[in-house]
């Protein structure tokens, strides 16, 4: 089962959550819905490289998806959803540029 964590306020986990929905191979895990998601969250993007960029660049990072085998990407396309179209809605930063 892959790991998909978002928060409900951004456009672009609304935009991937709504292709998995009732897709089993999926677990939408709402970082915004209790600290302890919050905090499976935070221990993940404190430590995997694959945020590096989002840091970074001031990106919170998610969606980030959790593969089976432990690998993280913050990339919808590794785990074959439709990445957002240019201009669909902002990403979330935390300099305030989106969301």
């Amino acid at each position: 089962m892959i790991k998909m964590f978002v928060m409900k306020t951004c456009p672009y986990c609304e935009y991937v959550e709504k292709q998995v929905k009732g897709d089993p191979r999926f677990e939408v895990i709402d970082i915004g819905e209790h600290v302890h998601n919050l905090q499976q969250f935070i221990d993940l993007r404190d430590h995997d490289p694959a945020f590096d960029e989002a840091k970074a660049t001031g990106d919170i990072g998610v969606p980030c998806y959790v593969l089976e085998d432990g690998t993280v990407t913050l990339y919808s396309k590794d785990v074959g959803l439709e990445p957002m179209p240019e201009g669909y809605g902002a990403s979330c930063s935390l300099d305030g540029k989106g969301c």
